[in-house]
């Protein structure tokens, strides 16, 4: 890392197993590292002893630290010549407010570097044992987000429905009743396969299988409470239980 540069960083899904060599070295030799709510606690333990720590997480629909208030302090961290480190959690180029915390960067005539990491859907993806895209079955797949409602109103709802489409719901838990009407509505099988993986590639993994049509009621009954990727068209290759037991 270079001196009154911001790096932006993704530090997967949370298996401190998965993060990138870079990733790792930009932890040990960061000044101050800025992470936010998902990065996990594993991970966060691999920083250099002498860093400053940020919390600077957000939660959906809960309390958040302000966007500007976060583009404010990386900016103000570069401005005094020390190593800056914005870790994310999965990659940070997917869902992760990149590009607003780059142009304050950027406007500041502060440098930046983006350090990739792997996403929580290839992460879920492999939990299931199954593949993102299948030769004959779907030749391009979705990541949509579920953490605002009202971007989903941009969506191809028609060719969501269509048999063998597959698409990746990051955050969908508190929008999986708007997805599933949508679907529906749009003609979608109600025996389309879904699965959720919650605390994706964790010790604390969970997989929920169900369908389209009985995806609300499932989802209420399982009483998930951490972060969970939502699957539409794919359903585990193996019994949930089964997963965790492998994952143990």
């Amino acid at each position: 890392m270079c001196a009154g540069v911001v790096a932006f960083a993704g530090s997967g899904p949370g298996d401190p197993d998965l993060l990138t060599l870079k990733v790792l070295k930009a932890l040990q030799e960061a000044d101050v590292i800025l992470y936010d709510r998902l990065v996990s606690a594993e991970i966060m333990a691999l920083a250099h002893a002498n860093a400053t720590l940020e919390d600077v997480g957000k939660e959906g629909f809960g309390p958040s630290m302000a966007q500007q208030e976060i583009c404010d302090r990386l900016v103000a961290h570069a401005q005094r010549g020390l190593k800056v480190l914005r870790l994310k959690s999965g990659d940070p180029t997917i869902f992760g407010r990149l590009d607003e915390e780059l142009c304050a960067c950027e406007a500041a005539g502060v440098d930046t570097q983006i350090l990739p990491g792997i996403t929580t859907a290839s992460a879920a993806v492999a939990a299931i044992g199954q593949s993102l895209t299948q030769r004959g079955r779907n030749s391009s797949v979705r990541f949509l987000t579920g953490h605002d409602m009202k971007g989903f109103a941009d969506h191809d709802w028609t060719q969501l429905a269509r048999r063998g489409e597959v698409a990746a719901v990051y955050m969908g838990k508190k929008s999986a009743r708007f997805v599933q009407g949508r679907l529906l509505m749009h003609g979608a099988d109600p025996a389309t396969p879904v699965t959720l993986v919650e605390n994706a590639s964790r010790m604390d993994q969970n997989v929920l299988a169900t369908t389209l049509g009985q995806l609300s009621a499932d989802l209420a009954a399982a009483g998930l409470t951490g972060p969970a990727l939502t699957f539409i068209g794919l359903a585990p290759r193996l019994a949930p239980a089964t997963l965790k037991m492998e994952l143990a």
